[in-house]
C-alpha cells in the first residue's frame, strides 16, 4: 500500500497545557507538572511524570495538594491566553506542511498528506519542526482514514518504540494496531457504545472491524457508528471539515474567587463577560436580539440562597458592546437583591442574525457604520496588544473582588508587553 490516493495525519500535542508552561520554564522538563481548572479547582492537564504519581484527571486540588507538595509537583493555574497563542503558532506552522489542515481542537489538527512520498520521514520532520520552532512535543499518526490516523496517533504517544510517529501503511500494521487497541479507545466510541460492543464479544478495535453484521452495528450505534467501523476497514467516510458552524448562542459565566457582596462588583463582572461574549459574536459576523443576565449564591453554602435572572429582547439586532453592557447593567439593577453572597454570575447572548438578514426597524435602528467601525477597531487593538487592553469603563480597573482564584498563574509571556520574559 505505497502512497495511496488519500492519506491523513493527526498531529496531537502531548499534555498541551503543561507543555506550554514548560516552554518558558525549561527547569521543569522531566519534572511533574499539572494545570488546574477555573478557581484552581481540579487538575485538567498532567504530564506523564504527574500521572505516574497517581494524579488523576479531574482530581480536586485540595485532595492532591499534599501529594503535590511532597513530590515537588509544579502547579499552574490555567493561562488560556498563553495556550491559545501557542496553539495558533502550531496551527500556522502545520499549514506550511500540508495543503489542507483541519484544526480539530486547541491541541489537535488533521492534515491531508495525499501525494507526499516517504510519509514516515515526513511525519518525523513535522514532529521535529514543531518541537524546534515552538517547543511543544507532539505525536503524529498517519493512516488512510481519519479514524485510523487517530488510532495511530494514540499508539505514537503511548509507545516508546514509535518515538512519537506511527504510519499505518500496510494491512499487516493496521491489524497489529487494531488488535492492541481496546474498543473503548477507538475515536467516537463512548463508554455506553463500548459496553454494547463488549456484550457482543467485541473487545478490541480489530474485533469491531471484523464483525460481519453491519446492520446490527447500525442499529446499536447509528449510522455514525457504522461509518467508524468502515473507517477502521480503510473505507473513507470522514473527510476534512473546514466550514465551522456558527454558534447559535454565546454564554460567558464564571464562579468568583471570593463571594461578591456589592452591586458594583457584580456589575463589573457582568460588563467583562459581555465584552468577552460580544467580541466572539463579532468574530463570527453575527448580531443578537436577546440577552440574559444571571447571578446566584453558592448552592453548597448554608447562607440564604438567591438566584437572579433577567432577560431582554432588542427590537433591532446589535453586536455593540456598549449597548449590550448598558442593557445588562439595567437588568442587574432590576434583579439585584442586597444582603446575599453572590458566588457566580454570567450572561447569554441569543437569537443571532447575520448581516443583511434582518428587517430594519426605523424606530429602533441597528448599529450604525460608525459604531461597527469602532467595535472593529477595538477588537483589532486588543488582538494586537492584549486581551481587553481597550475596554469599557464599566468593566472596572480593579477586579480582584470578583475575579477567579488563580494563585498559580504564569505570566502571559506572548500576549502582554508587561509580562514578556526578561533575560537578565
Amino acid at each position: 500500500m505505497n502512497n495511496p490516493e488519500k492519506m491523513f495525519a493527526l498531529v496531537d500535542c502531548n499534555s498541551f497545557y503543561c507543555s506550554c508552561e514548560r516552554i518558558f520554564r525549561p527547569d521543569l522538563e522531566y519534572k511533574p507538572v499539572i494545570v488546574l481548572s477555573n478557581n484552581d479547582g481540579c487538575a485538567i492537564a498532567r504530564t506523564s511524570e504527574a500521572k505516574q504519581l497517581g494524579i488523576a484527571m479531574g482530581a480536586p486540588y485540595f485532595k492532591i495538594k499534599n501529594l503535590c507538595d511532597k513530590n515537588n509537583v509544579a502547579v499552574f493555574s490555567a493561562n488560556f491566553s498563553l495556550y491559545t497563542n501557542i496553539s495558533d503558532r502550531i496551527m500556522n506552522t502545520l499549514s506550511n506542511y500540508a495543503p489542507r489542515v483541519q484544526v480539530y481542537s486547541v491541541d489537535e489538527a488533521f492534515l491531508d498528506l495525499s501525494g507526499i512520498k516517504d510519509l514516515k520521514t515526513y511525519g518525523i520532520k513535522i514532529k521535529e519542526i514543531i518541537s524546534k520552532n515552538i517547543g511543544i512535543p507532539v505525536g503524529v499518526g498517519i493512516a488512510p482514514t481519519k479514524v485510523l490516523s487517530k488510532l495511530a496517533n494514540h499508539i505514537a504517544k503511548k509507545s516508546k518504540k514509535a518515538n512519537g510517529v506511527v504510519y499505518l501503511e500496510t494491512k499487516k500494521l493496521q491489524d497489529i494496531a487494531l488488535e492492541r487497541t481496546k474498543i473503548e479507545d477507538v475515536w467516537g466510541i463512548g463508554r455506553r457504545s463500548a459496553e454494547k460492543l463488549k456484550a457482543l464479544g467485541l473487545n478490541t478495535a480489530k474485533d469491531f472491524r471484523d464483525f460481519k453484521n453491519d446492520k446490527l452495528i447500525q442499529n446499536l450505534l447509528t449510522k455514525v457508528g457504522l461509518q467508524i467501523k468502515h473507517e477502521l476497514m480503510g473505507i473513507r467516510c470522514f473527510d476534512l471539515e473546514f466550514d465551522i458552524e456558527k454558534k447559535k448562542e454565546i454564554m460567558c459565566s464564571r464562579s468568583f474567587g471570593t463571594e461578591v457582596y456589592d452591586v458594583k462588583s457584580l456589575k463589573e463582572s457582568i460588563a467583562n463577560y459581555i465584552s468577552d461574549a460580544a467580541e466572539k459574536l463579532r468574530k463570527q459576523n453575527s448580531f443578537c436580539t436577546q440577552i440574559s443576565v444571571f447571578a446566584r449564591t453558592s448552592p453548597f453554602s448554608n447562607d440564604p440562597q438567591y438566584f437572579m435572572f433577567q432577560n431582554h429582547k432588542f427590537q433591532s439586532p446589535t453586536s455593540n458592546t456598549n449597548k449590550l453592557i448598558q442593557k445588562a447593567l439595567e437588568l442587574v439593577n432590576i434583579g439585584y437583591r442586597p444582603g446575599y453572597k453572590y458566588k457566580k454570575a454570567g450572561i447569554k447572548l441569543m437569537n443571532f442574525y447575520d448581516n443583511q438578514e434582518y428587517q430594519i426597524d426605523f424606530l429602533n435602528p441597528p448599529d450604525t457604520e460608525r459604531e461597527l467601525a469602532l467595535m472593529k477597531t477595538i477588537d483589532k487593538i486588543n488582538m494586537i496588544s492584549g486581551f481587553q487592553i481597550v475596554k469599557s469603563l464599566a468593566c472596572g480597573t480593579n477586579s480582584s473582588s470578583w475575579q477567579m482564584k488563580r494563585e498559580f498563574k504564569s505570566p502571559k509571556y506572548t500576549t502582554d508587553w508587561s509580562e514578556l520574559k526578561k533575560f537578565y
